[in-house]
């Protein structure tokens, strides 16, 4: 006799069997993996943009950020220059100037092959080891920062032209040491020595930030050239520890994290929070969509450098919470574009120097904004491209101009802008083709 099998064999199970709970409790969890890598799929694309829509997403917005820079930075100095006998128009008109150049140095940048960059790796972080060290001599002291060289009245500032060398040296000496790089000693020397010196040359002059900021840039490159995570770990525990360190030996850095911390004037009666509690005060009353295009009341001198680091308060205070989400979005736009580049790359020079470009502009953003609204203590951190200083905008675009170069690659070839500069190798002099050699030969 053929006995009755209880449970349907290869078929669907039945309702509330063990197995239905089973299927049923790990349907959530599928469609979060899925939804999961369908981001990230679309995030990082094909890595072959056929229509250039990566390159013409990262130029449009930084196009956008830049002009909204200049049309804020107008808005937010124009009531302490006028204050100071100078024309309201003056910082705009500087930073436009900056821009232009920036602008003109992008799209030349961004038609030069990115291997020819290697040659000024070298001389870039010289020049760089330099100026830096030309600021602790000559250099203007503002704000208790030594940071700038005035250059004819022109202020230039060494450490935003650093950023850009070092993301570019690194990317060259770690292509360079290629599979090397697992072992520690090849991560040590020379990468670390020469960052720590551009690091400890700028904290020489008290900027914290942009010693912070560099500090992403290495562990950028380093991260990108595929450097094994345990030393990162042991990286941020001594990067702790010295952060640590400096801020308890510095009197006026522990002021301003008991401030933000407690919320409270420090021992000595200076209010530290002074800055980020009226830059709340900006972005809490801008609303929706703010009090209108130069109608601040806080630029009236209640925040201090309200036109450089704290532009993004006066941006939410004049423009609103549809203000500062539209710059969150173009920011948003251009990290999405650049990581799209970053992925496809299959050069480890081309993947570290576009990635660290892309976590220094995104992690200067970050901090910056995280400041203004209170997440982090006061660093003097400007905002990319928004923030007022022609040596910060410049170099940013500089930096730009690199990853569209990459971007440009991804094209087909009909529809990439054509290079401005070509570089085509040397023939020697006198050396003749080979078939008319053999032929006199013959």
């Amino acid at each position: 006799m053929v006995s009755t099998p209880t449970r349907p064999q290869g078929g669907k199970p039945r309702p509330g069997s063990t197995a239905t709970a089973a299927r049923g409790q790990a349907a959530p969890v599928e469609r979060l993996r899925t939804i999961y890598r369908r981001f990230w799929s679309a995030l990082e694309g094909t890595g072959t943009s056929r229509n250039g829509s990566t390159y013409y997403l990262i130029l449009g917005a930084t196009l956008a950020l830049t002009a909204i820079g200049i049309m804020m930075v107008l808005s937010a100095s124009s009531v302490e220059s006028i204050a100071a006998g100078k024309s309201p128009y003056g910082d705009a008109l500087k930073q436009g100037i900056f821009a232009a150049l920036g602008i003109f140095t992008m799209f030349v940048l961004s038609r030069v092959n990115v291997v020819w960059l290697k040659r000024l790796a070298w001389p870039g972080i010289g020049a760089a080891v330099v100026l830096l060290g030309l600021v602790q001599v000559i250099g203007d002291e503002i704000n208790g920062n030594r940071n700038w060289i005035d250059l004819g009245g022109v202020t230039f500032q060494p450490s935003e032209a650093a950023k850009l060398a070092l993301a570019l040296w690194m990317a060259t000496v770690l292509a360079r040491k290629g599979k090397l790089i697992s072992r520690w000693q090849h991560v040590l020397v020379p990468a670390v020595p020469v960052a720590a010196l551009i690091v400890g040359l700028v904290l020489v002059g008290n900027d914290l930030g942009t010693a912070m900021i560099i500090m992403m840039i290495v562990a950028a490159a380093l991260f990108f050239a595929g450097v094994p995570l345990y030393l990162f770990g042991i990286a941020g525990i001594v990067a702790a520890a010295g952060t640590a360190v400096m801020a308890v030996t510095s009197s006026n850095r522990m002021c301003r994290i008991t401030s933000w911390w407690t919320g409270q004037s420090c021992a000595d009666g200076i209010d530290a929070n002074y800055q980020a509690t009226n830059g709340l005060y900006g972005l809490a009353s801008g609303g929706w969509l703010g009090v209108g295009l130069g109608q601040s009341r806080q630029k009236y001198s209640w925040i201090p450098e309200a036109h450089n680091d704290f532009i993004f308060a006066i941006i939410g205070e004049e423009l609103g919470l549809v203000g500062t989400v539209v710059v969150l979005i173009l920011f948003a736009i251009l990290g999405a574009a650049i990581y799209r580049v970053v992925v496809a790359q299959a050069d480890m020079f081309h993947r570290v120097l576009a990635g660290t470009i892309m976590v220094w502009l995104l992690g200067q953003a970050t901090v910056n904004m995280s400041v203004v609204t209170g997440l982090m203590p006061v660093i003097g951190v400007p905002l990319p491209f928004i923030s007022y200083g022609g040596s910060a905008l410049l170099m940013s675009l500089c930096a730009i101009g690199v990853v569209l170069s990459l971007a440009r690659e991804q094209m087909a070839p009909a529809m990439r802008p054509k290079r401005m500069l070509t570089f085509k190798a040397r023939k020697g002099r006198g050396a003749k083709p080979k078939q008319k050699t053999a032929r006199k030969r013959a």
